[in-house]
């Protein structure tokens, strides 16, 4: 089973949230976790703002951020290729997603298309899992 991480889901990994359980059971039983590589940025601004708006939490982002680095080589990465692009465009178009939401579906439908199996889509957002099911994606996460 592949398991496509939006940044929302990868999060979870690293800061203990609702949700943090169901998806590191999820991820011990992939075959493999797939990630867009804007991930990468997606997860740092949002623990850069977590460290801002509660500095309390400081060290445990750098402990998330050290951890994220470390697992980073583990993840399968997809690259945005201009083919990512474009069908993110057609996306966010039909299913009024924002800019990055749509590159990241884009991302897990091309994982799924490149390994012509079923992605197990890992998000937290409605409007994003909406999507993903219709595209044929198993959802996991906030339905």
């Amino acid at each position: 089973m592949i398991l496509y991480c939006d940044t929302s889901a990868l999060l979870k990994l690293y800061i203990e949230e609702t949700g943090s359980d169901t998806l590191g059971t999820w991820v011990a039983g992939a075959d493999a976790v797939a990630v867009c590589r804007i991930a990468w940025a997606e997860a740092h601004a949002a623990l850069a703002r977590r460290a801002r708006e509660v500095p309390k939490d400081r060290s445990v982002i750098e402990a998330a951020k050290t951890a994220l680095r470390l697992d980073w080589p583990h993840y399968v990465v997809l690259e945005i290729s201009q083919t990512v692009v474009e069908r993110a465009g057609e996306y966010a178009d039909t299913f009024a997603l924002r800019g990055y939401d749509s590159i990241q579906l884009a991302a897990a439908f091309e994982a799924g298309r490149i390994t012509e199996s079923v992605i197990d889509f890992a998000c937290f957002d409605v409007r994003l899992n909406k999507a993903a099911r219709i595209l044929g994606m198993r959802v996991v996460g906030q339905n």
